[in-house]
């Protein structure tokens, strides 16, 4: 069984739109009267497919167990000119910071950023119109009913990008969760051990009538940029935060070099992406009340000091801390604010109103395809007068009879369109 507990940012899943149900093909009949014109009604629209933002989800856990997402179909139209039901909408809801995707094209669909926002994914399929619908001052008792819309099913990948001010970055154990318990009221599983954290913790920061939310990162080392540990996961969730703490162990306990350690993680974060290692860091120097620590922080201010504001710390006790908040908040003054990820704002999956075709040459035939053939399909019953006069006003109109005739089809030449087949006659 899997593991209940672990955190879940990227998730694969699949949509599908309702189809639209059929028109009805029906006429009115009275006692003596069998046949007193036409009533059918059209078929309803099929349900759509939301994406809504929800504060109360932290991940995207829930979709590891359930991956397939289907709305309703339209039911079919009824005699009397009575409507089809319309098929039940789906919402799917999501964490805040969701970044949207079409798996197959990478297109970002929609960054959702606000609570409560809520974007339409993929639309219904049209029901078809009933036979009521397709009457003229010509055509007094058409015999045929379109079918509805089918819709396709679509494959979406959800990533979750955590939305803070600031992300709180640095090697394993070097006291990220611990800072971010003292600053805020997160309170971050801690403890002396690497990996402790393993999934972003937020945490919102106030500082006299204003604030500021802070992410602490799980750690990242050596290699995180490439896949390695766990950095790699998680690398995604400062891509959006205005600036980096970048946490360093200055008290040398664990072996390890402060100022090679400070190098190593924003070498990974380069490697992962050129506009991550561009956001304005403050360095935290941690654990300043180890003996020796002294020493350390001094070769680290000749190190870095002249490009970096550096504050001294010991998270565990809170001394410093101050300082370091203080330092945020006048440079978020300086920062534009959190930003969404560019998306295409127009985009949905949908099946109306793509009526294109194209025409192909094969072995003497003209055949005729695309979304146009599919809707004539549908629609024309071929054994009726009424239908075939439509088939035909549409291929005019619709420029198909104009192509062919631009292709040089001649008088007699086979025409196929679906399953029917015609010798063309201009």
């Amino acid at each position: 069984m899997a593991d209940r507990n672990l955190f879940t940012d990227k998730v694969k899943i699949t949509i599908k739109s309702g189809d639209g149900g059929d028109g009805m093909n029906s006429f009115k009949s009275y006692k003596g009267k069998p046949a007193c014109g036409p009533d059918g009604g059209d078929g309803g629209n099929g349900g759509n497919i939301y994406v809504q933002a929800d504060s109360s989800m932290n991940d995207l856990l829930s979709f590891r167990y359930i991956s397939k997402y289907t709305a309703g179909d339209g039911e079919r139209g009824g005699s009397n000119k009575c409507f089809g039901r319309g098929g039940n909408d789906v919402i799917i809801k999501v964490p805040l910071g969701t970044v949207v995707k079409d798996f197959e094209t990478d297109t970002v669909i929609a960054d959702m950023f606000e609570d409560g926002e809520k974007k339409l994914i993929a639309e219904g399929g049209r029901g078809g119109k009933g036979n009521v619908r397709f009457t003229t001052s010509r055509r007094h008792a058409p015999n045929f009913a379109q079918k509805g819309e089918k819709t396709q099913p679509h494959i979406l990948a959800l990533e979750l990008k955590v939305i803070a001010d600031v992300g709180i970055i640095g090697f394993p154990n070097v006291g990220k969760s611990t800072l971010l318990s003292k600053i805020s009221a997160a309170k971050p599983k801690i403890a002396n051990y690497h990996f402790t954290t393993l999934s972003p913790n937020l945490g919102v920061v106030k500082y006299y009538d204003d604030s500021f939310v802070a992410a602490d990162i799980p750690g990242l080392i050596e290699g995180a940029a490439d896949g390695a540990g766990l950095g790699h996961d998680f690398l995604r969730h400062i891509e959006r935060t205005r600036m980096l703490v970048h946490m360093v162990d200055i008290s040398g306990t664990e072996a390890r070099d402060p100022v090679e350690d400070f190098k190593k993680i924003n070498e990974e974060l380069k490697g992962y992406s050129k506009k991550l290692a561009a956001l304005p860091q403050i360095i935290a120097l941690n654990k300043c009340d180890v003996y020796g620590a002294e020493e350390n922080v001094k070769a680290f201010k000749k190190k870095y000091g002249k490009k970096y504001t550096i504050y001294p710390i010991t998270a565990v006790n809170g001394e410093g801390t101050e300082s370091l908040i203080e330092g945020v908040f006048g440079l978020l003054k300086t920062l534009p604010p959190v930003s969404r990820v560019e998306s295409d704002e127009n985009f949905t999956y949908r099946k109306s109103g793509n009526l294109g075709f194209e025409i192909y040459l094969d072995d003497g035939v003209y055949v005729v395809v695309g979304d146009l053939v599919d809707m004539l399909c549908r629609n024309v019953v071929l054994n009726d007068p009424d239908s075939m006069a439509y088939f035909q006003k549409i291929l005019r109109e619709k420029g198909v009879i104009s192509k062919l005739k631009e292709m040089g089809v001649k008088e007699n030449d086979t025409v196929s369109i679906g399953d029917v087949e015609f010798d063309f006659i201009p």
